[in-house]
């Protein structure tokens, strides 16, 4: 029998199930769709699709060694897999089931009615402890901790391909027509690079981890940076809580002991999330909380928008921290949470209009933990508490040097340091406003008391605690509070 595996979000060969499943049954052809539509859609960037391309390139030449050969189709899903498996007598398909964003789920919908009407048996595994129509949040956790105590899947030993499958081109981002996208500081794709990350985190970076990870001066080392393998799949979420436990057992000291317990909390926290937008796909479109939607005009301010994705917003710590995402295609959680709650509240943008900006700039984009935690931070989930960072006091508590502020705005050279985080103040400022740097789009102190009225004003309706109980029933974590990280709920937490 041949075996048609499809490749999505999981490009590897080490503990991979469908792979696994797939050696047992007979020759493989390993497929790569690349979906024009899907590269068309608002959450889609060249800097995915360079860090997407480079794990194919790496994936391919570790398939070849292995005797396999890894096609790359460009086109529709259901006609490329039409055409593979007429053209090479499959009947199986076997792939990993993906929490993707709407789109992809629509995508999977057309693939199953392909597959049912042409017989074409689609087996689709779980490769994470996210759980496929999961009927309720109880006894969720211990699931979710059994997976990842399983065995890790070592490389199936004999492994057969199909014969005569071309492999086909890895398209350029020009070629998917994507916008040009200079990330010069963006990380490299490959699992080689992954694990070398993990390697220097577990045994070099790790041990400030606690401490270190809300600053954008020390986060930038002390984080895994594995969050991008995630997204794409070149590491297993599994081999890495594995790594991390293996790490633990050696007892490396107490700095390292709570700093690898906050990592180990923070990869449960991804599946955790992930499962929210498996429960409820909707979750990309619409606030959690219906009486949420009528909270901000759904049409944004376009010169507001404008000027916080452009990190233009007169605020120098929050423009600061854009332009490093602009250039590195990554920020630490922090500061991830405190530009969307910026834009949510101070700027008063509604979380569609800004949330597909940062799901383009970030390399690790995952629509499972990007879309709870937008609205999260964006105070439309009935059930978090709203948290309206202080973007001026966020500057001083985590910049205090002012160091990143000044590599990031450089404008504010002549700044003196007390007036850094609000250069509006400093008796000099004309000569920087509307020159070389704007003065501030909102007045902070009034944007932030307006926003927290008209956030609690809505908690104060009626009906808010009994939807707020409907949605705690139904997405709320049921873990005992000593396995989760501090605060948790309340931050960006995908970076890692």
């Amino acid at each position: 029998m041949n075996v048609l595996i499809w490749l999505k979000r999981d490009l590897r060969l080490h503990d991979h199930p469908a792979l696994t499943m797939a050696a047992g049954m007979g020759a493989l052809l390993p497929l790569y769709v690349v979906e024009p539509e899907l590269w068309a859609q608002p959450d889609a960037s060249a800097r995915q699709w360079g860090f997407l391309a480079e794990s194919l390139a790496t994936l391919r030449a570790e398939m070849a060694g292995m005797g396999l050969t890894l096609a790359l189709r460009t086109g529709d899903a259901v006609e490329v897999l039409s055409r593979l498996c007429l053209r090479h007598q499959i009947s199986r398909i076997i792939s990993h089931e993906e929490t993707g964003n709407g789109w992809s789920f629509a995508r999977d919908r057309k693939v199953a009615a392909w597959a049912r009407e042409a017989g074409i048996d689609w087996i689709e595994l779980p490769q994470s402890g996210v759980i496929r129509r999961l009927a309720g949040r109880d006894g969720w956790q211990a699931r979710r901790d059994g997976f990842m105590a399983g065995p890790a899947l070592p490389l199936p030993q004999t492994l057969r391909g199909v014969e005569g499958v071309e492999p086909g081109p890895i398209p350029s981002a020009r070629a998917l027509r994507l916008e040009d996208d200079r990330c010069p500081h963006r990380q490299r794709g490959g699992r080689d690079e992954g694990l070398r990350l993990l390697d220097s985190f577990l045994t070099l970076r790790a041990e400030p981890y606690r401490a270190a990870m809300s600053s954008p001066l020390t986060a930038e080392r002390a984080c895994s940076r594995l969050s991008p393998h995630f997204a794409f799949g070149t590491l297993s979420l599994r081999e890495v809580v594995q790594a991390t436990k293996a790490r633990q057992d050696q007892h490396p000291g107490r700095h390292w002991a709570g700093s690898l317990s906050s990592f180990q909390s923070r990869l449960a926290w991804r599946d955790h999330f992930v499962q929210k937008l498996e429960d409820q796909p909707s979750l990309e479109t619409d606030c959690l909380s219906r009486a949420a939607e009528s909270l901000r005009p759904r049409i944004p301010d376009a010169a507001r928008l404008a000027a916080w994705t452009a990190g233009e917003t007169g605020l120098p710590f929050l423009d600061a921290c854009l332009r490093y995402l602009r250039a590195t295609g990554w920020l630490n959680f922090r500061m991830r949470a405190m530009v969307m709650a910026t834009a949510s509240y101070h700027l008063w943008l509604d979380w569609r209009a800004t949330g597909p900006v940062l799901a383009r700039l970030f390399t690790d984009y995952e629509p499972g933990i990007h879309w709870p935690q937008v609205q999260m931070q964006s105070g439309v989930t009935a059930i978090n508490t709203p948290r309206i960072y202080n973007p001026i006091k966020q500057g001083l508590d985590q910049d205090p040097t002012g160091a990143f502020t000044r590599r990031w705005v450089p404008e504010l050279a002549a700044v003196p340091d007390s007036f850094l985080q609000s250069p509006w103040k400093w008796p000099g400022f004309q000569i920087l406003a509307g020159r070389r740097y704007p003065a501030p789009i909102i007045d902070p102190v009034a944007a932030q008391s307006a926003a927290r009225d008209a956030v609690w004003a809505l908690r104060r309706l009626s009906g808010h605690r009994q939807e707020a109980a409907g949605i705690a029933a139904r997405h709320a974590s049921r873990a005992p509070r000593r396995t989760l990280p501090q605060r948790a709920s309340a931050q960006l937490s995908f970076d890692l």
